[in-house]
This record gives C-alpha cells, structure tokens and sequence, in this order.
C-alpha cells in the first residue's frame, strides 16, 4: 500500500519564496485553484467549454490561430450572440498572423468577428517587433523573419479563468501535438494577466474589415493607441512600452482570502524587447530557483526540465549542470520524429538536425561536468509526425522536488513547478514575449497532481546517449551547421 503523500516542509520553500518575492509579483491561491489537465484533446474540450459559459470577457494570446479553426471561431461566436455583456480580445503576431496573405490567414480568419458584432465588442490585434524594420524588414523573406521576434504568449482567459500553455489556437495542438495546459480559477489572477494583455494590446496594431482588398482586412494602427508605431519609431515605441509594461511586472503580494495559503503563484514575463531597461521577471526568478539548487535544503532535490525545441539558454544549462551530484535531473525533448518541422522544405526542414546538434552539445557538457551518472536526457516519441497516428512534441517546463527515496521511480511529485510559453533559449530571452508562472506549493494533493504530469510526459520518452547520435541516421550535415552560424550572424536565433 503507498505511502501518504507527504507535505514540503515550509521552511524548504521559505528560502525560495523570500527571494522571489524581491522579483516578481505573487498571489497567494489554493491548490484547489489549479487544473492540470493531460492533452491536447482535454485542453480542447475545457477551451471550448469555458468559451460558451463566458458571460464577462474572452481574451486570447495566442501566436497564432489556424486558419481553419471554424469550429473555434463559431464557439466565440455563439457566445457573443448568446451574452450581450460579453467582449472579446485577440493578440496574435503580426508576422505569422498575416504571413499566408492574401490567402487565407489568421487575420482574414477573425475579420468577420468585427465585421458581425463591431469593434467595440471584438478587437483584433497584432504585435509586430520592434527588432524587424527598415531594410531588414524589406528583404527577409517572410519564412524566416519571425526569426527577429515574435508575440510567444499564450494567455487563454475567460471571465475569472486563465489558462496558461504553450499551445497555440490550430488543430493539431488540438488532437496530437503534446504540450502542458494550466487552468488558474482565480479572479485576481487573471486580471493580472488581462493587464498584460490589454497593455500590450495597446502597442499593437488592429485589424478592421475590408471588403475591397484581396485578404479582406486592413492592417492600422489606431490613434488610440498609447504611443508611435514600431516601424515609424522604435526607439519612442519601446520607451512607450516601457512606462506601460514596467509598473505590471514589479514585485507586489496578493493575498488569500485564506489566513494561511499552501500556494504561492508568481507570473513571470520576458519582454525584453519592449523594456528599457529590462525588468522582464522570468529569466531572473529562473536563475534564482537553479542557483537554489546548490545550497540546502534543495541541493538534494530532483529535477526534471523539458522544452519541444531544445536549445536551453547557456546559463540555464550551467546552473543546471552545477548542482551537486546529489541532485538528479531529467531533460525530455523532441525526438527529430516528433519535431513540428520534421520533413518540411527548404529551410525549415534543416531545424530537426538542428536542434539533434544541440542535444548532443548537452550531452557533451554533462560528461565534462561529470554529471552522467545523475542527469539524464531523453527523446520523446510517439510515431512519426505527418503519418498516421504521429504526434509532435511541443511541452515546456520545469519540476523541482524532493528526491526520490527510490532510484527506480521514475517521477518525483514536485513543489516546484514552471509552466507557460518560453521555450527557455537565448531567442526566448532576447527577442520573443514570453509569459508564465511560477507555482510553489506544499499541498500534498497538488504536488501528486504534478507528479502525475511528469509521468504522462515520459509515457513516450526514452534514454538516449551518445551513441545514439553516433548512428549515421542522426549525423549532422554541414549545410545544417553552416544555416545555423549564418542565422546567428545576421541577429536571427533558433
């Protein structure tokens, strides 16, 4: 019969939370406050459920929307005629989200919602970055421009919901592309978020309907707005974003309605290209959770990191890397089969090798530091990509919990916990908009929960070394590392 679970010690967490406080903001919440749900196909259902329930506000942050999620769309607008009260917000990228016009795209995709219901009740933005103008913006081809900043958050929120992912809105997140899905049932909370959003909404360009073009859109950017837009006037763009953004992200405390809260959530932001200087909260509150794992009373803890695109910021993987021996550590990843870009042309095709270099370089630094014995890579598959019955790998996070009393077991239930949209890697933390949260808890039942997540995600991973990468098939062509030096060269990042 299994053991109880046990609950973490405050005063293992106190340390943590104390330093986080100086960083970011905090909002103390029950565990029973927070959903973990499994799949895509779950993620899908709760999406929609909770789409037709709204009576208040939809907001969505999103990459993008496919271009044929019909089903999506007729869901927002039921409910918008069924809920005269209610009002719904967009924010995709400007990049991706028009990349296919004058095809179909997701900007012709949500035209007809302002057209139906008027601006005043749906309002259609893009963020468009800072970094791509002028000349640079002229003749980058658009296959690759998103390579110089993209809107990355993925803010699902729904009257006082939110839904935090790395899941954008298209299909095949919605039926075989695995990535992680937090549902946050607090008021507070969301509104937080929805700040976030309706801030960067503000510095974003709108769409209006319109029949006499080809897309059936115009791209504008509103007098309303807060400041100049970012291809007039970068410089006064991002000053603008500064004054809007910097006061969102400071430290602050929210407390429970409860005397004594088992949770702590801090939402963390990397918007680096907007903020001058840079408050952006995440990379700090990372860093400052890997240097914990170091010194007492975590440096006897387990680990386990994952990311679809497996490219980790150098200082990440440092930390990482120099914890004590006594710390154990997992990293899942894409294997080139589950990788989003496996099989396309040109030169996209060339990222699944890409990112097989990268692992075996990690691989490389866990025999130079010693840690073979301790930390772990594994490769997660679960058929091919584009045939029948294949899945993608798209989940990114962190666990961090007590060790395992059984080296055997394969998953820890954690207390610590990082769950959003970065993909943790120099792009993430120098020309992407990324959003997160960082979950601390010491309820019994939420770390189980956690567990539980780790144990779906290795359900389709396993233990790759190097001699993995040293099967013919696995080898790296020339043409992919010389891509790859040209792509850091010219100011792009994978």
């Amino acid at each position: 019969m299994p053991s109880a679970p046990q609950s973490t010690p405050p005063s293992m967490l106190a340390g943590l939370t104390s330093e986080l406080d100086k960083l970011a903001p905090r909002f103390d919440i029950e565990a029973s406050q927070i959903h973990v749900l499994r799949s895509p196909a779950d993620f899908y259902r709760y999406l929609i459920e909770k789409i037709l329930a709204a009576r208040r506000r939809i907001f969505l942050s999103t990459l993008y929307i496919g271009t044929t999620e019909y089903d999506l769309i007729n869901a927002i607008r039921k409910s918008l005629k069924a809920h005269p009260e209610l009002t719904v917000t967009f924010l995709v990228d400007a990049l991706r989200g028009t990349r296919e016009t004058p095809e179909p795209s997701c900007a012709s995709l949500l035209a007809p919602l302002v057209t139906e219901f008027g601006s005043d009740r749906v309002d259609v933005r893009l963020y468009h970055t800072p970094n791509l103008t002028g000349l640079r913006k002229k003749f980058v081809p658009k296959r690759i421009n998103e390579g110089w900043g993209l809107q990355h958050m993925k803010l699902y929120g729904i009257d006082d919901e939110i839904i935090l992912s790395g899941a954008n809105l298209s299909s095949n997140y919605f039926t075989n592309r695995q990535d992680r899905y937090h549902a946050f049932s607090s008021k507070e909370l969301t509104n937080y978020y929805f700040a976030i959003h309706s801030a960067i909404s503000s510095i974003s360009f709108q769409i209006l309907p319109d029949s006499s073009t080809p897309a059936g859109y115009t791209l504008t950017w509103p007098s309303s707005n807060e400041g100049p837009s970012p291809l007039i006037s970068p410089a006064a763009y991002k000053r603008t974003a500064t004054s809007l953004l910097a006061r969102l992200i400071r430290p602050q405390t929210v407390p429970s309605s409860s005397s004594q809260s088992s949770t702590q959530v801090y939402p963390l932001s990397q918007l680096t290209p907007l903020l001058s200087p840079d408050t952006s909260t995440e990379l700090p509150a990372l860093t400052t959770l890997l240097s914990a794992l170091t010194s007492p009373p975590l440096q006897a803890s387990s680990w386990m990191f994952t990311a679809g695109y497996f490219n980790i910021h150098p200082r990440l993987s440092r930390l990482l890397l120099s914890s004590p021996n006594s710390t154990t550590g997992t990293v899942i990843t894409a294997a080139p089969q589950a990788n989003g870009f496996y099989g396309s042309a040109g030169v996209s095709g060339m990222l699944p090798a890409a990112y097989t270099l990268l692992a075996r370089r990690f691989l490389d630094d866990v025999k130079s530091a010693g840690r073979e014995e301790s930390v772990k890579l594994r490769e997660w598959r679960r058929g091919v990509v584009g045939e029948k019955d294949g899945w993608t790998y798209h989940a990114k996070g962190l666990w961090v919990g007590s060790s395992r009393s059984n080296p055997e077991q394969d998953a820890i239930e954690p207390c610590v916990t990082l769950v959003g949209s970065s993909n943790y890697t120099k792009r993430s933390y120098e020309l992407d908009l990324e959003v997160g949260a960082l979950v601390v808890t010491s309820d019994p039942g939420l770390k189980k929960r956690l567990g539980k997540e780790q144990e779906w995600l290795r359900e389709y991973s396993k233990e790759v070394n190097h001699d993995e990468f040293e099967r013919v098939e696995r080898r790296v062509s020339w043409k992919v590392r010389v891509a790859m030096l040209i792509v850091r060269l010219v100011g792009g990042a994978l």
